[in-house]
């Protein structure tokens, strides 16, 4: 549901003024994440995103990458992407299925799927775990992130303001919980716990390593 969500009603626009109405504690936590990112990517890398909406992420990572490559399902924001960085040489944007991408084994020196795109795509995720080391050079790094138990409630305030702003459905309050967030018109959001990316990058072939950022983000970095 939620990945046919996201291309079809929560994409381009709509999707740019998510965050833009994030409060100020959720806007830490989104700067947090793309600088602790920038800390584990090497100069002049080829980097990949999966789900990587309006281009927000790419943004911030082109300017010390060889190239910043996103693919998204949503070919709204994908035009919004390419709109917002038309300037940036070095970006390139595709319609892809993260899981089954169209491009070849180890064409980059870093793939990271941000912002608890691991679960927010609602694709297996261990099918998402392979795809992504797979299109990782053997010496590269796969990074994923999820929301930290303890952003939880900062998280359901933006959904909230989401919601209030009609971007979302109404929050479905009686079911959500523990890290998941229900909407009433079909929406759901999940987390990846430190453990269940332990669990995940089991035989990845990597070296694995988790840590908790900002009180907010769950890094899963194989390297």
């Amino acid at each position: 549901m939620s990945s046919t969500y996201y291309s079809r009603r929560l994409s381009g626009e709509r999707l740019e003024v998510c965050y833009e109405v994030a409060p100020p504690r959720v806007q830490q936590y989104l700067d947090a994440e793309i600088d602790h990112v920038l800390t584990l990517i090497p100069y002049d890398a080829r980097v990949l995103e999966l789900g990587c909406g309006y281009g927000r992420v790419l943004e911030r990572l082109a300017p010390d990458s060889r190239l910043a490559c996103g693919i998204d399902t949503s070919i709204d924001s994908l035009r919004l992407a390419k709109r917002r960085l038309a300037t940036v040489p070095n970006v390139v944007v595709a319609v892809m299925d993260a899981v089954r991408p169209a491009l070849a084994a180890a064409s980059f020196d870093v793939v990271c799927c941000l912002q608890n795109g691991i679960s927010a795509f609602h694709v297996e995720q261990r099918q998402l775990v392979a795809a992504a080391v797979r299109l990782a050079e053997h010496a590269g790094k796969v990074i994923f992130s999820s929301y930290a138990d303890d952003f939880w409630e900062h998280r359901l305030e933006w959904f909230r303001i989401q919601a209030r702003h009609g971007l979302v459905g109404e929050i479905d309050e009686s079911a959500t919980s523990d890290g998941n967030i229900i909407c009433k018109d079909g929406f759901s959001a999940s987390t990846v716990s430190p453990e269940q990316f332990r669990i995940l990058a089991t035989g990845c072939g990597k070296h694995v390593s988790v840590e908790v950022v900002d009180r907010s983000s769950v890094f899963c970095v194989m390297s």
